[in-house]
């Protein structure tokens, strides 16, 4: 008998399908040993040797595969193609006593044990997987080792810290302290801009003799153009616009080309995640569970990927499902490969795609509609990356306006021509025609509009937009936007507003503010970005994984013993609000806890009453019941809604302040 073993029970039961009778799959279940939680779990004498240890939830699924393990006459270790799965591997023949590759029992045979890793899980990569069988990578082992070992040591020495200085039950970590850095930098913008005033003027035309008119916009003023900027005053404006009702126009330029819009590439991780956010409203916590429950199914490759590669029969599959189905026009292009920009992809991996061309997003029916979604989005950006270019027919025009001045309009048309890959991946775009017009055709001005606009600041950071600028500056990998995002919302350093946007609360900007005043290198991009190159060196073999770790800590627990005695604790402000306790009926203050503000008696510890800080808002009386008040809630995710204060008697909730736009909408978290 062969013993296959994988992490999942899902993945597991997929497997099986596609193997004989000697065989047989099981799953550990994910991470069989880790750090313990109950101490730091590094031996710091010992050179950051870690301490692993197998969990109470663990024990018995390592009894029953140690069992199952002497029964085989091979041990094929089957987990995931990257790090995190190597790792898994590895820890296996730790567990089950199979660290020098082979187990002795009983003086019979050895029992040979294999590694073996596969982008897909269909019936094809398990037969080719099954025949080149390798070694376990110790290097990307080690570089798993070397993330969790800096994790734990950043975690378990600075959050006591912080627990000293601002408030218990906070943690800092390497990467979400540089998410949460960004979120609070971004918000400080916000805060410190100031909006500058500038105009613009756009005229309505109308060629002599037609009855069509158009519209176009001023560009330039004696022969230079006017930047965003360029027109700052309603005076100015008003002026302008005065003298082009003086003025003769005509046609100068006609200027008529094609324009081709370029498929987008096959997803990554990362553009899977930011799409999926966009387009679905998906977190990327739950974009990942989706797409791991697709990929243990058989259905999709593996989604933890910053390759762009493709396998040569995915795209000839493709291409001949494209023929079939769309006609040899939208097959002309494929198949197409694409080259990955990011220097730490590998190449050998896929990037995500579906693992049948054939099976549409509209044909694949999952209990999970959520899951139905996401499935259709990985299978219409995979068909659109080997689909044609769509083109445009572009027109620009160019008009002549002369008085005391000379001006310049501008007006530009576009028509799509051929949808190509909008065929299936719709991107936003917007149609506008043009009259026939025809060079030094005359035009009347019907109409002269100068716009007041001020500029605005910067956006916060959603999901999509936070992951795109970690990817940027290389602050993680793939496997950990996700957690990464849900940590810092867990820990209650920042929200999401009805936007569904990032905005840090008291207690993260507190966090924040120490750690950058006092252990800049934790929140700093570029050492964090370091770090990140140095993981990927170790799992290239270049650099050995505790050398890494000893250049990192030796320096930060210097800095922090340094720190312990002589950084005062940070004392929040005390919010007051004229409310009295419905107990004793002293004053309600304000506190701060792990989930934010909350209402306590001003009593304690005589009286220990604590309300939510939402019933200290008057938002007014509920739209739908009227009998209630608008109070403001947070879902499982931490993130803020409206609600009934007599729910579930009444059960209005909204994303938005009642009275605004989308108010009572359905709440899906």
């Amino acid at each position: 008998m062969k013993l296959v073993i994988v992490e999942s029970p899902t993945k597991a039961t997929t497997i099986s399908k596609f193997l004989g009778s000697d065989y047989k799959v099981e799953s550990s279940y994910g991470h069989i040993r880790d750090l313990p939680k109950s101490k730091l779990g590094v031996d710091l004498e010992k050179d950051f040797e870690p301490q692993y240890i197998i969990p109470t939830k663990s024990k018995k699924r390592v009894t029953f595969l140690k069992k199952e393990s002497q029964k085989a006459d091979k041990i094929i270790l089957a987990t995931d193609e990257d790090r995190e799965g190597e790792a898994i591997a590895w820890h296996l023949t730790q567990a089950l006593g199979l660290e020098n590759e082979e187990l002795r029992i009983k003086n019979s045979e050895p029992i040979k044990v294999e590694r073996i890793v596969f982008h897909e899980i269909t019936k094809p990569a398990i037969e080719e997987a099954l025949k080149t069988p390798r070694s376990i990578d110790l290097n990307m082992v080690n570089a798993q080792q070397g993330r969790r070992v800096l994790d734990r040591l950043v975690g378990y020495k600075l959050s006591p810290f912080l627990w000293a200085k601002i408030m218990k039950r906070l943690s800092a970590g390497r990467v979400q302290s540089v998410a949460l850095r960004l979120i609070v930098e971004r918000e400080d913008e916000i805060r410190n801009f100031k909006p500058d005033e500038y105009w613009t003027i756009e005229t309505l035309l109308q060629p002599k003799n037609k009855k069509t008119q158009f519209l176009a916009n001023l560009s330039e003023i004696n022969d230079k153009p006017i930047p965003k900027l360029g027109i700052k005053t309603k005076d100015e404006a008003e002026k302008i616009a005065k003298d082009l009702e003086k003025c003769d126009l005509k046609i100068l330029t006609i200027e008529k080309k094609e324009i081709f819009k370029n498929p987008p590439t096959p997803f990554t991780t990362s553009s899977l995640q930011q799409a999926s956010a966009n387009r679905l409203g998906y977190s990327a916590k739950q974009t990942m569970r989706l797409a791991q429950g697709l990929y243990e199914k058989g259905l999709i490759t593996y989604m933890r990927t910053d390759s762009l590669n493709l396998s040569k029969d995915s795209v000839l599959a493709t291409k001949n499902w494209i023929e079939k189905n769309f006609g040899e026009k939208y097959a002309s292009q494929a198949p197409r490969f694409f080259k990955t920009k990011s220097k730490t992809a590998q190449e050998a991996h896929e990037a995500i795609r579906p693992t049948r061309p054939d099976l549409t997003g509209q044909d694949f029916k999952s209990e999970s509609k959520q899951e139905t979604k996401l499935y259709d989005l990985i299978w219409r950006r995979f068909i659109a990356s080997q689909l044609p270019q769509a083109i445009f027919d572009s027109t620009k025009i160019e008009i002549e306006a002369k008085n005391k001045n000379s001006y310049k309009l501008q007006t530009n048309g576009s028509m799509l021509r051929f949808d190509g890959f909008l065929k299936v991946w719709q991107t936003k775009f917007e149609e506008k025609s043009l009259p026939e017009l025809s060079e030094n055709e005359k035009l009347d001005l019907v109409e002269v509009k100068p716009d007041q606009h001020f500029t605005e600041p910067p956006a916060r950071y959603n999901e999509a937009s936070l992951i795109k600028i970690l990817e940027k500056y290389g602050i993680g990998r793939p496997s950990t936007y996700a957690p990464t995002i849900s940590v810092i919302q867990d820990r209650n350093y920042v929200i999401k507003n009805e936007s569904r946007q990032f905005v840090p609360t008291e207690i993260g900007e507190a966090v924040n503010k120490l750690l950058v005043a006092h252990f800049p290198e934790i929140v700093d991009i570029s050492f964090t970005a370091k770090m990140e190159e140095e993981l990927d060196e170790i799992a290239e073999g270049k650099i050995e994984w505790k050398k890494v770790i000893r250049e990192f800590y030796e320096p930060f627990i210097k800095n922090l013993e340094a720190k312990i005695n002589i950084v005062e604790k940070v004392e929040l402000t005390e919010e007051k609000i004229d409310k009295a306790c419905d107990l004793c009926g002293k004053p309600m203050i304000v506190k701060y806890g792990r989930f934010g503000k909350f209402l306590a008696c001003s009593g304690f510890p005589e009286c220990k009453n604590t309300k939510s800080y939402s019933d200290s808002i008057d938002l007014g009386p509920c739209p739908k019941c009227k009998e209630g008040k608008v109070v403001m809630r947070r879902t499982k995710k931490r993130r803020m809604f409206y609600g009934c204060s007599i729910w579930p008697k009444c059960d209005f909730i909204s994303w938005k302040k009642p009275g605004t736009e989308t108010e009572g909408q359905k709440i899906e978290e």
